[in-house]
Formats: C-alpha cells, sequence, structure tokens
C-alpha cells in the first residue's frame, strides 16, 4: 500500500510540474483539444506514409528479386524537469528508397534566451508546446526525386501550423516542377486561391542555398502562423498531408523502373551535397529542435546515407 501510494504521490507531482511548464493557452479545455487532435493526425498520417512507403518497396524488391524490408522504429523521450514529452523516429533502408525517414514528436517546455525572440509569443512567455510530422526521402534511382514535407502546431501565448512540402529532382528537372506546381496549385485552390502564390513563394524564398545563390530544388509550398481559422486551417494542414503521399505515390511508381548508369548516381550524390549544406546551415526545424533539447538522430534524420562533394 505503501509503494502504491508512492507511486500516486509521484504521478500527481510531475502533472504538476508539466502543467507548470505548459503555455497558458492548453489551460483551456478548447486548445487542450486541438492539441490532442493535432497529435492524432500526425499519427495517423505517419502510419499512412509508412504503409503506403512499405507497400512500394517490397513490391519493388519483389520485381527485382530482392528480399523484403521493414520501418525500424525508435522512440525517446526528454526527461529534463521543464520539458516533457518525445517522439517516434520510423526509419526504412530499401532498394527503392535508399532511405526515409517519418518522424514524429510532440514536446513542451521554455525556449532558450538565445531563441525565444525568433519564436512569435515567446518573449512575453517562453512556455511552448509543439507537435508534428516530418518526412524526408532519399532514393535509390537519380530519376527520382528526392522529397521533403512537414507539419507542425505550435503554441505559445499565440497558436499556430506550419508546414509545407518539396521535391528535389536530379534529372527532369522542368518536367517534374511543370508537373508538381500544376497539381500544386490544384490543390491549394480547393482551399483558397490566394494559398498557391503566396506559399510557392515562401517556399522558394526559404529552401535557397544563400552562399551558392540557387534554389535547393525545385520548391513546393512553405507556410506559418496559419492561424486565421482553426478549423479551415486544420483541414488545410491534413490536406497537405494527403495531397502529398499521394503524388509522391505517383511519381515514385511512375519512375521506379527506370534504369541509370554509375554517371547519373553520381550525379544525384553531387546534387545531395547541396541538401545537406542547407539543413545544417539554414534550415529552421533543426535549429529548432537543436534549441529545445530534441533527439539528435530524430534531428539529423533527413541526412543522405551517401554523399559526394567536388
Amino acid at each position: 500500500m505503501l509503494l502504491i501510494r508512492c507511486k500516486e504521490l509521484i504521478v500527481i507531482q510531475v502533472k504538476f510540474m508539466k502543467k507548470k511548464y505548459l503555455p497558458s493557452l492548453l489551460n483551456k479545455d478548447l486548445w487542450q483539444k486541438r492539441s490532442k487532435v493535432s497529435e492524432n493526425w500526425f499519427e495517423n498520417l505517419r502510419n499512412s506514409f509508412c504503409k503506403e512507403f512499405l507497400k512500394l518497396e517490397n513490391l519493388y524488391n519483389d520485381e527485382k528479386g530482392y528480399k523484403k524490408v521493414l520501418f525500424r522504429k525508435k522512440k525517446w523521450y526528454k526527461d529534463d524537469t521543464s520539458d516533457f514529452g518525445g517522439g517516434v523516429s520510423s526509419i526504412l533502408k530499401g532498394n527503392l528508397f535508399e532511405k526515409v525517414g517519418v518522424n514524429i514528436s510532440t514536446v513542451t517546455g521554455t525556449f532558450p534566451d538565445d531563441f525565444k525572440s525568433k519564436i512569435k509569443g515567446a518573449n512575453e512567455d517562453p512556455r511552448f508546446y509543439a507537435t508534428g510530422i516530418s518526412l524526408v526521402a532519399h532514393m535509390q534511382s537519380p530519376f527520382i526525386p528526392a522529397a521533403h514535407f512537414n507539419s507542425r502546431f505550435i503554441i505559445t501565448k499565440n497558436a499556430w501550423y506550419g508546414g509545407g512540402c518539396d521535391l528535389t529532382p536530379t534529372y527532369d528537372i522542368n518536367i517534374i516542377r511543370k508537373n508538381f506546381h500544376k497539381n500544386l496549385k490544384k490543390f491549394c485552390d480547393t482551399y483558397n486561391p490566394k494559398y498557391y502564390e503566396i506559399y510557392s513563394e515562401m517556399c522558394k524564398n526559404y529552401f535557397f542555398l544563400k552562399h551558392r545563390n540557387e534554389e535547393r530544388g525545385i520548391g513546393g509550398i512553405f507556410f506559418d502562423y496559419l492561424q486565421d481559422n482553426w478549423e479551415k486551417d486544420f483541414k488545410f494542414v491534413k490536406g497537405s498531408g494527403l495531397f502529398f503521399l499521394n503524388y509522391l505515390k505517383y511519381i515514385i511508381s511512375s519512375r521506379s523502373s527506370k534504369p541509370w548508369t554509375e554517371n547519373q548516381r553520381k550525379k544525384l550524390l553531387l546534387k545531395r551535397g547541396k541538401y545537406v549544406e542547407f539543413n545544417l546551415l539554414y534550415d529552421k526545424g533543426t535549429t529548432f529542435g537543436l534549441k529545445t533539447g530534441g533527439n539528435i538522430d530524430a534531428i539529423l534524420m533527413s541526412m543522405p546515407p551517401k554523399v559526394i562533394w567536388n
């Protein structure tokens, strides 16, 4: 009985300490429900991405006579008294997908002094809550573009969604760009006719290698501080995930059987060098993860398994 009582006291103490470090908005039932709904959606979307990618990978393996592969999942937790939460990294290394990672996480805590001024609402109160999903796929074939997608829901004194999707092809760049952006615009227009123009321009400006004076890839959409109407914003966030999942299935399936040479593969590895440069020098998600005590392996999940520089 004494042992059970001690455990109950520990649970109560942890809940009290966690609440102390939660942003004030999460004292309200409405925002508690919205945060939970967002968490659940990101987890369900992760499951969908992993399920469909695994189907594509093992269909390819069956056709080529390779062994089937599986995603490997790794859970991580934050254990600092002022920061709570954790996440799950799902990594697949195969013959179609050289490496694809799908991460989900939910964390709370306080932003450090040297970072809080860069986050909306955190200067007044550095407490935060963040939940999200991040995906990066590096393919074996130089004819299938690298893919990136993320969505996040962040609460400080304010609450908003952010995210986006983009592609980085090595070959057939103009063909892929034209088709991808045509479909992106069609998707965005179903929610707001202004979204595509605004968010594609934001993406173009964001994924830019300043030291090379060039874009990382062919762009896509990028949005942040989306807080006009929570219900409509959430529908758009959900739609962006489903759009990108279906588009990736299409582009991978349509290009997976095309043969390539060693020189074409070398060009892909050189292209990846610029991908690495952006993620280490400019990516806000990398900075956010490092500044908030995230899991290093999950933060650097976007790194390709092989890359070369001249």
